[in-house]
């Protein structure tokens, strides 16, 4: 049965960071490309970042270039998003989800499977 299973998300003020964890349950990401995204209040759900499984490569949306950084483990059963220097715009519900073509999940956010949101708070 295929899972995932967002976490790590909470209260930080501006400036601070915070990890957040994508975890596959019965499953490896193996062939898979994985994405952040998340969905503000009264917003429709934004791609965050983007890693391909098979050869690392990844994707960063405006938004967080420069403080995101997406990663997997080397038993590829779980994706991070590390974020650095929150803003109180970086509030929302994070998501993972995935997809084996990258173009759909993270060009158009078409995910053949997806995990509950985790809740990121920044206050200012």
């Amino acid at each position: 049965d295929v899972q995932l299973q967002a976490s790590g998300g909470g209260l930080v003020q501006a400036g601070g960071s915070l990890r957040l964890s994508c975890a596959a349950s019965g499953f490896t990401f193996d062939d898979y490309v994985i994405g952040w995204f998340r969905q503000a209040p009264g917003k429709e759900r934004e791609g965050v970042s983007c890693i391909d499984s098979r050869d690392g490569s990844t994707y960063y949306a405006n938004s967080g270039k420069g403080r995101f950084t997406v990663s997997i483990n080397d038993a590829k059963n779980t994706v991070y998003l590390q974020m650095n220097s929150l803003k109180s715009g970086d509030t929302a519900v994070y998501s993972c989800g995935i997809n084996t073509d990258g173009a759909d999940l993270c060009d158009r956010g078409f995910g053949r499977y997806w995990g509950q949101g985790t809740l990121v708070t920044v206050s200012s």
